[in-house]
């Protein structure tokens, strides 16, 4: 990492050829100045992650890869959870081991079963667990800062480096995500660090298209939603090649195929990892996947759970998914779900230097070569999500936040001084409006759409409530409503009893038997229909907890 560091602190002019061997520096003081910058920027970023993390209960997802993580570490067995690949559960199972949980081997339930009895039936302190299964995530999305800051310092110097980091290390997905035990900002890192190290293969490709190999290889064996990434990624390694070499073609086509080799190999020894005899016996039913889609599962050039996992994956695609987006319920998807959602839930300072660095990216004849490693990949990964069935939450689409905080560095490039005022004015600005969230990232919108209180009454799920807050309602109960009767409909993974809730299902009586505390998930509201519409119709709100639930009384 000596590169990353040492670099000079004034921005330097992309160029193709080899650099000239480093002089004496010039100004010590600024390099200083840049990594205490940096190393602030990723402490307040770790304080927000680790302390976000100690008080949220399990996500609806966390569960099943925790447990599967306990399972791969202590059983090496391939069982549960294949629509995921192992890497970003054995990062998770790093964590679980650490913590050391009683299990029980000879469980045979399913992947939701599995994660309930891992963390409440099993003896085991819960927020012990995931807070312990939750801090690996947090170190590699530190790590993907530091490879933010590198690309931004690489292209356009180290003030624009030190720019991109403040976006990326206050960005609300990015914390949000990052402090969970799951598998988006894992990917989503990963596929950036790829994109990185494929453009310095245009100087060292030597060292840099095997490297950029393996880190794409980590993001196929994190999630099957990077698949798109790689041809973009090939292509890339092949122009970096060609333009080191010279111009010679079959240097470029071998850094293509070197890319996707080293990528296979890492799929392939995750896979080893977990068990070295590759059994596999899936717990879940696998559909049959026909037409183009079979053909492509069944081309792939992985181990038979990779492939499986892929049916699985295509299996949940063809369900009748709801979405629900300003207010409005509907079936199926919205090509224009991530896109609306990314405009609530991004900060409009952060939003403005998104659009400007992507433009800067493309204009400016300096940077122009870097253009398609830093647009490229993103631009077909969210073509990709956009497709997708399930309109669940700018999670889908975290890579976003990634790769344009590097294109938003990329603006002081342009020799303003406006420029540079307006920069910094938007970076302040942004921080200022991630930091007034804290520590309720999940639930964040920006100013325009009234802030996290007011998220629920434009998207749900993920980007709102993901089960995160049982812990801190049962407090809230315990400390505003002792002893009053609840009713309580929740959407989550948790267990309201083990916290102390004691409530009942309102959906399950007449509704005129429903007096006192009415508790509702935001995410279930929105979808409330029915009795649950009528209750919520008939309540009046007196309370919410951590923009997420929310209380009403009758």
């Amino acid at each position: 990492m000596r590169d990353l560091w040492m670099a000079p602190a004034v921005p330097r002019p992309v160029s193709l050829s080899p650099p000239a061997p480093a002089g004496p520096a010039r100004r010590p003081g600024g390099r200083w100045a840049v990594r205490l910058l940096v190393a602030a920027l990723l402490a307040q970023m770790a304080f927000a992650m680790v302390t976000t993390a100690v008080r949220q209960t399990p996500t609806i997802d966390e569960p099943v890869y925790v447990g599967a993580a306990a399972e791969y570490v202590h059983e090496h067995r391939l069982r549960h959870n294949p629509e995921h690949p192992p890497l970003g559960k054995l990062v998770i199972g790093a964590g679980v081991a650490l913590a050391d949980p009683h299990l029980d081997p000879a469980f045979a339930g399913d992947q939701g079963q599995l994660g309930r009895r891992l963390l409440y039936e099993s003896g085991n302190d819960p927020w012990r667990l995931m807070l312990w299964a939750r801090l690996p995530v947090i170190a590699l999305t530190l790590a993907f800062g530091l490879v933010v800051f590198a690309f931004a310092r690489e292209l356009a110097g180290a003030v624009a480096g030190s720019a991109a980091l403040a976006l990326y290390c206050f960005s609300p997905d990015v914390i949000a995500h990052g402090s969970l035990a799951t598998l988006d900002m894992p990917a989503a890192g990963f596929v950036l660090t790829s994109a990185w190290l494929v453009w310095r293969a245009r100087r060292r490709p030597r060292l840099f298209v095997p490297l950029a190999g393996v880190a794409l290889g980590a993001a196929l064996a994190t999630k099957m939603s990077t698949l798109p990434a790689v041809p973009v990624l090939m292509a890339l390694a092949a122009v970096s090649v060609w333009k080191a070499s010279g111009g010679r073609r079959y240097r470029a086509l071998a850094a293509a195929g070197g890319v996707a080799l080293a990528a296979v190999a890492v799929v392939w020894g995750t896979y080893l990892m977990v068990d070295p005899r590759l059994r596999w016996f899936p717990e879940q039913h696998v559909p049959v996947v026909h037409g183009l889609r079979g053909l492509l599962v069944r081309l792939l050039p992985f181990p038979e759970a990779y492939r499986d996992g892929m049916r699985v994956q295509f299996g949940l695609e063809n369900r009748p998914w709801q979405g629900f987006l300003f207010g409005r319920l509907y079936d199926g998807s919205l090509w224009y779900y991530l896109p609306a959602a990314l405009l609530v839930k991004t900060p409009l300072g952060m939003l403005a230097l998104w659009a400007a660095g992507a433009a800067t990216v493309v204009a400016v004849r300096r940077l122009r070569p870097a253009a398609p490693y830093v647009l490229a990949t993103p631009l077909v990964l969210l073509a990709a999500a956009i497709q997708g069935a399930r309109d669940f939450g700018t999670r889908y689409a975290v890579f976003l936040p990634l790769f344009l905080a590097v294109a938003a560095g990329c603006v002081l490039l342009v020799r303003r001084r406006w420029v540079s005022v307006g920069v910094a004015a938007l970076v302040v600005f942004a921080a200022v409006s991630s930091a007034r969230a804290y520590p309720y990232y999940l639930p964040y919108s920006n100013e325009a759409f009234g802030g996290p209180g007011r998220t629920r009454e434009w998207l749900h799920d993920s980007n709102v409530d993901w089960g995160q807050d049982l812990g801190r309602l049962a407090d809230r109960l315990r400390d505003r409503y002792p002893g009053e009767r609840v009713w309580l409909v929740y959407k989550g993974s948790g267990v309201p009893s083990f916290y102390g809730i004691e409530a009942s299902d309102p959906r399950r009586v007449p509704v005129h038997a429903v007096r006192g505390l009415l508790v509702v998930s935001d995410s279930a509201a929105a979808k409330a229909s029915g009795r649950l519409a009528e209750l919520i119709g008939g309540s009046r709100p007196v309370d919410d907890v951590g923009h997420s639930i929310t209380l009403y009384r009758r």
